[in-house]
């Protein structure tokens, strides 16, 4: 699946997106085995209350079920202005 990271969780990682091979069946799933990579990922993920995900572009938890998912986004929250 594709993973994207914005903003700051792009620039804590150092990638704007890449391809993972995963056999996480959650969110969560997910989130731990990128935890486990590198510190870089260990970091972008410390704080789960200051991030959002997205699975195939709509907006959703970190228990979502990743079952022919083929995109999660992370990202910060966004404020309107």
């Amino acid at each position: 699946m594709t993973v994207l990271y914005f903003a700051w969780v792009r620039e804590r990682i150092g990638l704007p997106k890449e391809t993972v091979a995963t056999t996480a069946e959650t969110v969560m799933d997910l989130v731990e085995e990128l935890r486990a990579r590198e510190e870089r990922y260990a970091m972008a993920f410390s704080d789960l209350s200051a991030l959002r995900v997205a699975v195939d572009q709509e907006l959703t938890e970190f228990d979502a079920t990743l079952d022919g998912v083929r995109e999660v986004a992370f990202f910060p929250p966004m404020t309107g202005g």
